[in-house]
């Protein structure tokens, strides 16, 4: 039987959670779910060397924000657009983010302070973004 540790790590975003993690000696952590106050982040994963969480948008969300950004970019209808995809591998400069993101203050009803616009590097953060301040928004 493996012998089992426990390991306390606290993210730095604008809340401050405890993640609880039971990883195992001999093969060591694999995933870990956590909730805060009623939401539940399933997709958090460990990769050696790495430790990576994702906060998984509704898929309506992602959805929405992949139609935007392949029509700012006058993306072909066949063009692979995921949650994983970089705005600049899409194509995107500096202007065109811009106008991305203004299609989706205008889709969503939200404002996005430039601060925060200048951490959007993908489809994912976008839809991350979007469903916080919506969220933040009926508040």
């Amino acid at each position: 039987m493996a012998s089992l540790t426990q390991a306390s790590t606290a993210l730095s975003t604008s809340f401050k959670p405890t993640l609880q993690a039971v990883s195992s000696r001999s093969s060591g952590l694999k995933s870990v779910s956590f909730s805060i106050t009623g939401k539940r982040f399933p997709s958090l994963s460990s990769r050696p060397g790495r430790f990576q969480v994702s906060c998984s948008a509704k898929p309506e969300t992602l959805n929405k924000v992949c139609g935007i950004v392949k029509k700012q970019l006058a993306l072909p209808e066949d063009t692979a657009v995921t949650p994983g995809s970089k705005f600049a591998e899409l194509g995107a400069d500096s202007l065109d983010t811009v106008e991305i993101v203004m299609g989706l203050e205008e889709e969503f009803g939200i404002s996005v302070e430039e601060e925060s616009a200048q951490t959007i590097a993908t489809v994912q953060d976008a839809a991350d973004l979007i469903e916080k301040l919506v969220e933040k928004k009926s508040t």
